[in-house]
């Protein structure tokens, strides 16, 4: 694991649990991962990509998650994108 670096935020300290096959509705074994944060990222029902890095996970993100990241780490920048306008060929675009 590579630890704090620039460009990180720490979200929180989560619980990690293996969730045995059978045992509390687990329909197979796998991975809890528990922290409330963690929600406003990946909605419950969601799926998405995780794969195996030396320390820990790495958990990939669909393009509407990583909105919601970066609508939540910047909300003014987010607004300053959409009232952007751009000349180009001498016709004036919205973004």
């Amino acid at each position: 694991m590579s630890g704090k670096g620039y460009g990180k935020k720490l979200i929180g300290k989560a619980d990690v649990y293996i969730h045995e096959k059978g045992k509390s509705n687990a329909r197979i074994t796998h991975v809890d991962i528990e922290l409330d944060a963690l929600n406003k990222i990946v909605k419950p029902g969601e799926a998405t990509y995780v794969r195996g890095k030396e320390g820990g996970v790495f958990i990939g993100l669909k393009k509407e998650m990583i909105q919601r990241i970066e609508n939540s780490l910047s909300p003014k920048l987010h607004e300053a994108k959409k009232k952007f306008v751009i000349k180009r060929a001498g016709k004036i675009l919205e973004k």
